[in-house]
């Protein structure tokens, strides 16, 4: 039988993320480091404190993000484990139909504010068209979520970033899919001084051939893209029933299988 595994687009075996919250002023100088190095992010934002002190404009979010995604991180930022379910909708619905307005795209993702969640909250999430959410606990490895609505980082960029972009870096076993996933607030470089942190990460991590570089949505689409193939029982083809392609290795060979393709995937041998 064909061995087949999964690789992120390109035929990459590593990805990586990152994720910051609030939307105040010095993601200006965050989105422009990223652009610069080639990073991608997730900005998750609160539509009802446009306005407020130290707060991205309404009017600039759509060009400020560009190229980024914009995701929910509720309207208000409250506590949301001590709030009653109907705020909660309000809160998720609101926020989603503000920023939607704005950026002219669906809002299908937050980071849960104030790192507030509980199992009542998750329940409620994919009625509200939330398909992941980013959590507070890190874990210090490279793993994709067993579960996209208790989404753990990998880092806050003040715990160990660079140790730990050194050894994704290094990772080179392809029999491994590895996702580096970094957050935090980029008040944060202004509030400790250490803007020259992520200076140090984005030169030392940006431009590799070998990572995708990409947003949380992105990487919530394309992991479901994979799961909706509909492979042979033989594994000797596969139908891709998404319209984005999805790469896999096939007995170590990296294969493309388009949007709507049925692809072969060579000869099959009995094991």
């Amino acid at each position: 039988m064909n061995q087949v595994l999964l690789c992120f687009p390109g035929g990459r075996h590593k990805a990586l993320t990152l994720s910051y919250d609030d939307g105040r002023s010095a993601d200006r100088r965050l989105v422009e480091l990223f652009n610069r190095h080639g990073l991608r992010g997730t900005f998750h934002l609160n539509s009802g404190l446009f306005g407020t002190p130290d707060r991205v404009p309404e009017e600039e979010v759509r060009t400020l993000y560009a190229g980024h995604e914009v995701s929910a991180h509720t309207r208000t930022h409250p506590t949301i484990a001590r709030s009653p379910n109907e705020a909660i909708v309000h809160e998720i619905i609101e926020d989603r139909r503000q920023l939607e307005r704005i950026v002219g795209y669906t809002v299908r993702g937050m980071s849960y504010p104030n790192g507030s969640y509980d199992r009542r909250i998750r329940s409620m999430l994919p009625g509200l068209g939330i398909e992941y959410a980013r959590v507070v606990p890190s874990t210090g490895q490279f793993g994709l979520p067993d579960d996209w609505l208790e989404w753990k980082p990998t880092c806050h960029h003040n715990h160990n970033l660079m140790e730990l972009a050194e050894t994704f870096a290094g990772l080179h076993k392809k029999q491994y899919l590895y996702l580096m996933y970094v957050w935090g607030h980029s008040y944060e470089f202004d509030q400790d001084g250490n803007w020259e942190r992520m200076e140090r990460f984005g030169a030392f991590i940006g431009g590799r051939s070998d990572i995708w570089y990409a947003t949380n949505i992105e990487i919530v689409d394309y992991v479901k893209a994979y799961e909706r193939l509909k492979f042979a029982a033989s594994l000797e083809f596969v139908h891709n029933p998404s319209a984005t392609s999805v790469w896999l290795s096939v007995n170590g060979e990296i294969v493309e299988v388009e949007g709507g393709e049925t692809k072969a995937l060579g000869t099959a041998v009995d094991q």
